[in-house]
């Protein structure tokens, strides 16, 4: 049976008023919010906080706002709702950890006015893109790219960046990109198609970037 088959027949059950499935389904989309809090962790938390705690912590919190879903938003994708629970956690914990306030999503990308969440960064999206390298001379000078790639990055629109880590990194459908960000589907693929011809653009112009070895 398919993942998607096995999370539509647990939803129904939890729907119906069987609270024991959440984590029947947490765990069937435990390897994507992985992802995510991998993705989203600030660097400067590393060897502090581990990803398998946040989602300990935010299937807790999921199971204290259950009834929330099933009362107000049982027509809006599971996934999504468990998504937004597990970035709210990381950013409790990351004003915990690093006792400073997180930077208010709304600010920076104001299409987005469900909630603040880790952002993703010109460095998160960097580093993805550099553990994606292969050749011996890419990855001899690594470094080197890595600030250049970093600084190129720096130059699109947050929007941009939020869209590609959505659809790339996190592995969103675009219906869900669409309902994360609050907009119509249509307009979620224009603005991924357009930061993606962004991104290649960008990577186009690091030198080295696309060297390949004899």
């Amino acid at each position: 049976m398919s993942t998607c088959g096995d999370g539509e027949i647990l939803l129904e059950r939890l729907r119906g008023g069987d609270e024991r499935v959440l984590g029947d389904l947490f765990a069937l989309y435990r390897d994507r919010l992985w992802r995510i809090v991998h993705f989203r962790m600030d660097r400067r938390l590393a060897g502090r906080v581990d990803a398998d705690d946040i989602l300990q912590e935010a299937y807790l919190a999921a199971a204290d706002r259950l009834g929330h879903y099933l009362q107000a938003t049982a027509d809006r994708s599971f996934f999504v709702w468990l998504r937004l629970i597990v970035t709210q956690t990381m950013v409790d914990i990351h004003r915990r950890h690093l006792g400073a306030k997180m930077r208010d999503a709304r600010r920076d990308l104001s299409i987005n006015d469900r909630q603040p969440c880790p952002m993703a960064t010109s460095t998160s999206l960097a580093a993805q893109l550099l553990g994606q390298i292969s050749s011996p001379s890419q990855i001899a000078m690594r470094d080197e790219l890595a600030d250049q790639l970093e600084t190129a990055i720096q130059g699109m629109e947050p929007i941009d960046q939020e869209v590609l880590a959505l659809r790339h990194y996190e592995e969103l459908t675009n219906s869900e990109v669409a309902e994360v960000m609050g907009i119509q589907q249509k307009a979620a693929s224009i603005r991924y198609v357009r930061a993606l011809k962004r991104l290649k653009d960008i990577l186009a112009s690091v030198p080295g970037m696309f060297h390949d070895d004899p």
